[in-house]
C-alpha cells in the first residue's frame, strides 16, 4: 500500500499498522538487497523460534531494538500457541529508513520505518500488532479487511507489553462509531464481546478467516445475533 509517511504517522493515532500484500508476495525474497545494506544483522533464537534483525538505520537507538526484540519472543510464542501453532518459527526484521511507512508485515518479514520510533520511541509494542499479522496468515478472500485489523489490534490490547508507554489504549465509544472503522474501534467491539456475550469469540473468529470459512452468519452461529444486532446492543452499553 503506498500511503506516505506523513498520511500514515496521521493515521497511527487510530492504531494504524499495515498489512502489505507485497511483503506478503516476496517478503524473503527482498531482504538479500536489504542485508547487502545493513549496518548489523543479528540472529535471535529462543526455543523453536528465530528472530533475523537486520538493521539498515546507523543511528537507530539500539535500546529500541533490544526491546522489540524482547516483545517478539514474549509474545510470539504466545500468539502461536493461543491463535496459529502452525505459524512460521522464523522471523525478519527490517529497519528501514528507505521505507516510508510505519510498519508493514507479511511473507515472514515485518519492515520499519526507524523515524518512527524517534517520534514514537515508546510505540514498541507495534511488533505485537505486526507479529499476530504473520500468525493470521489470512488467505486473499478470507473475509473483510476490518476485521483483521480490529483483531490485531485487540491482541494488542490482551498482550501488549508496554501500551501505557506509548499512549495506546482503546478509545471510548462514540456514536459516530461503526464496526466497520477497523483497528482499535474494533478492537474494542471484540473485547466488549469476549466479556459479555462469547469467551474465545476472537480466536473463533481467526480461525475462521484463516480457514476461509467466515461469512455474515458467523456473528449469529457463535453469538445468537447477527453482527448489526451485536452492535445495537453494543452501542446501549458499551463499557467494558
Amino acid at each position: 500500500m503506498n500511503l506516505n509517511f506523513k498520511r500514515l504517522a496521521a493515521a497511527a493515532a487510530f492504531g494504524l499498522c499495515l498489512v502489505s500484500s507485497a511483503f506478503a508476495q516476496d517478503g524473503w525474497s527482498r531482504t538479500d538487497k536489504d542485508i547487502e545494506k545493513a549496518v548489523s544483522v543479528d540472529t535471535l533464537k529462543k526455543g523453536k523460534y528465530t528472530l533475523v534483525f537486520i538493521n539498515k538505520s546507523a543511528d537507530f537507538d539500539l535500546a529500541i531494538k533490544k526491546r522489540l526484540e524482547d516483545i517478539f519472543f514474549i509474545n510470539y510464542p504466545k500468539q502461536a500457541k493461543l491463535y496459529n501453532k502452525n505459524t512460521m518459527e522464523k522471523v525478519i526484521f527490517v529497519m528501514d529508513p528507505a521505507y516510508d511507512g510505519i510498519a508493514a508485515a507479511g511473507g515472514g518479514v515485518i519492515r520499519f520505518n526507524p523515524a518512527w520510533f524517534k517520534k514514537n520511541p515508546g510505540d514498541v509494542d507495534i511488533v505485537t500488532h505486526e507479529t499476530m499479522h504473520l500468525v493470521q496468515s489470512y488467505p486473499n478472500g478470507a473475509g473483510p479487511g476490518w476485521i483483521t485489523e480490529g483483531i490485531a489490534d485487540y491482541v494488542r490490547f490482551t498482550m501488549g507489553v508496554d501500551n501505557k508507554g506509548a499512549n495506546w489504549s482503546l478509545p471510548e465509544f462514540q456514536e459516530s462509531q461503526s464496526y466497520t472503522n477497523a483497528y482499535r474501534i474494533t478492537a474494542r467491539f471484540l473485547y466488549w464481546i469476549e466479556k459479555n456475550k462469547k469467551k474465545g469469540f476472537v480466536q473463533k473468529l481467526d480461525a475462521a478467516m484463516r480457514s476461509k470459512t467466515y461469512t455474515d452468519e458467523f456473528w449469529k452461529a457463535n453469538t445468537g445475533k447477527t453482527v448489526d444486532q451485536l452492535w445495537d446492543e453494543y452501542k446501549k452499553n458499551p463499557k467494558i
